[in-house]
Parts: structure tokens; sequence; C-alpha cells
């Protein structure tokens, strides 16, 4: 199951720079354990889709994830062998842009040394360096 956006305003968008810190979506908001990227970069929907599936492994049925990410940057590519000019390329695939500190996966319902084992497995799937937080549990 390929993760694009239904429609978007623009069909082409321009590469861009990844630059600071995430300062949205950096803490484990839904589960116990969450995987928090450290470098900037692209992950492509492909990527997305094969962490979800290791991760839905090994959580099994007594646990539940949640996916914070989705690809809504369009890549596009000219074919190889092309000459220069006529234009930008087709979009090929989409990619979602993390910054460090963004949380991409998270894991609840089963004991933490279980949602380290599945975040590692999701990790492996990941272009980028990641680790394993928790919850901070904050007394009001």
């Amino acid at each position: 199951m390929a993760l694009l956006p239904t429609r978007t305003r623009y069909r082409k968008v321009m590469r861009g720079k990844v630059k600071g810190n995430a300062t949205r979506g950096n803490y484990v908001a839904f589960g116990d354990a969450g995987l928090q990227v450290l470098d900037p970069g692209w992950i492509t929907g492909r990527q997305i889709e094969a962490a979800r599936v290791a991760l839905s492994r090994a959580v099994g049925r007594q646990g539940k994830y949640w996916i914070r990410i989705f690809p809504h940057k369009p890549v596009s590519v000219k074919p190889l062998e092309t000459r220069q000019g006529g234009g930008k390329g087709e979009p090929e695939y989409w990619v979602a842009v993390v910054k460090p500190g963004f949380v991409l996966f998270e894991v609840g319902g089963i004991s933490l040394a279980q949602c380290r084992e599945a975040l590692n497995k999701a990790a492996n799937k990941m272009p980028l360096r990641c680790r394993m937080i928790e919850r901070k549990h904050e007394v009001g």
C-alpha cells in the first residue's frame, strides 16, 4: 500500500532545505515509547510502510502502535540518459521531511523491553539514525 496524499495543491515542489530541530511532534503523545529521529532528512513512503509492517509484526495483538509521519512532498525524477532542458521531471515518489527530534512511531500496551525490540526493528528500516524515547509522566 503506497503512502501518498489523495490530492495536493501543486503537483511538483522544490527540494528545499531541512534546517533546525523539530519544535512540534518531538514528544511521545499517545503510547508508552516512541522512535525519535536524530538526523535531518527525507523518509520515503516505502520506508514508512516497511517500518509499519515490521512494527505491527513485532507488537502483535496485545500492543498498539501509532504512525506520526506522512509523506506529503513529491520528489520528481528525470529519466536516465535524458538531455538537459525539457522542464522538470514527473513526480516519482513521496517523502516526509523530518527534522532532528521528531517522533516517527509510538508503541503502547506492551512492556518496555518489547517496545525497545519493536522500535529497533522499525529503526532498521529507516535511512536516518533513530533512538527510543519513553513517555514523560508529569504530575500536574
